[in-house]
């Protein structure tokens, strides 16, 4: 599997499933792409500049990503000379920290920065988590390993040149669902809600057990004739909460802090057209799937 096109790294990012994904809305005849949990947005991403889609749509409540990829889409000079002119230090690093503190009052280039910055500075790119390689900086590792100036400017001038196809929302994905996704019916949507066991470890904006219930219910009520999957970790609470629709069982690498192997839920729709297994391990045998 190729490296994210993303600019971001981000924990639980599934640019793993890009392939199959892909092939989903080829087979669902699609051209506007969704994600209302975009986060580093690795799928849509590479969707948008590979040509598969005509448009896409993505949304993150947490308004530190959200500046991210508002920047990204109106200001990518801006954001680029930011990057140019940052000292990649321990001092810069604590201010842009403090930037996070006050992000909801922050203006969206400087936040959006400050988001980027720490995503490429911290452990497995946590906003929340410390720093590479310790506020000593006695690590095997130091901060600016991940901060690689040349590729980031790259990625985001390749994105910024296709903001004629990318609208970005700020909306809490419940109500994301009202104003946008039901708007759009001749679209997919990817919906990748926080962990249901390790979403407060790894994400600003995380869920209770009862917001993922009732995410569960919206989309299972509102979105019945539209197209779109939902991943989710492996728990028995939340294949329950998505009882009577189609899913498969497929293998994700984590990279949070070490990396391992996990599986996880891939939900569908009843109006989506599914690839099953068999065959789509005959196209791309680089993602292993179960039923």
């Amino acid at each position: 599997m190729a490296r994210t096109l993303s600019p971001l790294r981000y924990p639980g990012g599934k640019h793993s499933t890009y392939n199959y994904v892909r092939e989903l809305i080829k087979i669902n005849d699609k051209q506007t792409y969704i994600e209302p949990y975009a986060g580093g947005a690795g799928v849509a991403i590479s969707l948008l500049l590979n040509d598969e889609v005509d448009k896409i749509i993505i949304n993150d409540y947490d308004r530190s990503i959200y500046s991210f990829w508002y920047s990204v889409v109106n200001f990518p000079d801006k954001l680029i000379q930011k990057i140019i002119d940052c000292e990649i230090s321990m001092d810069e690093w604590y201010k842009q920290k403090k930037i996070q503190e006050f992000k909801e009052n922050i203006d969206e280039l400087t936040l959006g920065f400050s988001t980027l910055f720490l995503n490429r500075t911290n452990r497995s790119g946590i906003i929340k988590a410390g720093v590479i390689g310790g506020k000593e900086q006695k690590g095997k590792y130091k901060l600016d390993c991940r901060f690689n100036k040349s590729k980031i400017i790259s990625k985001i001038k390749k994105i910024s040149s296709k903001k004629d196809r990318i609208s970005i929302y700020n909306e809490d994905a419940y109500e994301f669902i009202d104003t946008v996704i039901k708007k759009n019916e001749n679209s997919f949507t990817f919906f990748d809600p926080p962990y249901f066991e390790k979403g407060p470890s790894l994400y600003t904006n995380f869920y209770s057990q009862k917001d993922h219930a009732e995410l569960a219910t919206k989309i299972k009520n509102t979105l019945s004739d539209y197209v779109w999957i939902v991943t989710y970790d492996h728990n028995d609470k939340i294949k329950e909460m998505y009882t009577g629709l189609p899913y498969l069982e497929y293998f994700l690498t984590y990279t949070a802090q070490r990396k391992m192997r996990g599986i996880e839920y891939m939900f569908f729709s009843k109006s989506t057209k599914i690839i099953y297994p068999e065959e789509f391990l005959k196209i791309y045998s680089s993602v292993h799937l179960s039923s």
